[in-house]
């Protein structure tokens, strides 16, 4: 199963886009956001989402850890 949930590198200013079901969703600026992004798309539990699960979320360019803008 691909992940449902995509989440870019950051970007010059530490803001990284997210799309979950192939539709941007939002810009996050920390982990907090996505659930939130999640929560207004419709997810139920989106409070509950472990955004480290690999089979539901694809870190591009930088794990969940990295919210600084890009070199």
């Amino acid at each position: 199963m691909s992940a449902k949930l995509i989440v870019y590198p950051p970007d010059e200013q530490g803001r990284r886009w997210v799309r979950y079901d192939s539709v941007a969703i939002g810009v996050a600026h920390r982990p907090s956001d996505i659930r939130v992004f999640l929560a207004d798309a419709g997810l139920e539990n989106a409070k509950d989402v472990d955004v480290t699960d690999p089979d539901f979320v694809e870190w591009r360019g930088a794990g969940p850890e990295a919210w600084d803008p890009s070199p």
